[in-house]
């Protein structure tokens, strides 16, 4: 019996949707607002509110929890892009890696006071296509 299995499945597999949920989590915390179809923002807001509560956390299991579920690959440094790093330069991490620094510097103590509810979707048009009905999804300003 499936009682209270809360899935959305959308006609892709197991997979294809773990990836799709990590590549729109990735974009909403590094952009703070996404548009997206109204069922994928309903899903995603289950797993991004889970994401802040992991950077209130902040520790190193807190961390890894997040890389596993954002399917975040660190790939070696280069030496150039080492000494760049360590010089403070910014733009010599890859999106990944500004995207767990932006999770855990900025998202978790903008939220450290809150319980819960860090997300907002804001209905928008419908899409040209197949009329499945588009929002916005986006982190709160507080």
């Amino acid at each position: 019996m499936r009682h209270r299995k809360d899935t959305f499945k959308i006609g892709r597999t197991a997979s294809h949707r773990r990836c799709l949920i990590a590549n729109m989590l990735k974009s909403l915390i590094e952009h703070g607002r996404i548009l997206t179809t109204e069922r994928k923002a309903k899903e995603l807001r289950r797993h991004a509110d889970h994401m802040v509560t992991l950077a209130k956390e902040n520790t190193l299991a807190s961390r890894r929890r997040a890389i596993a579920e954002l399917m975040i690959t660190y790939n070696a440094l280069t030496t150039k892009e080492a000494r760049a790093a360590k010089a403070g330069k910014a733009e010599s991490y890859n999106g990944d890696r500004k995207v767990i620094q932006k999770l855990f510097g900025e998202l978790g103590p903008r939220f450290a006071t809150r319980n819960g509810g860090y997300t907002r979707i804001i209905k928008s048009d419908f899409c040209v296509g197949d009329s499945a009905p588009r929002c916005y999804i986006e982190y709160l300003a507080e």
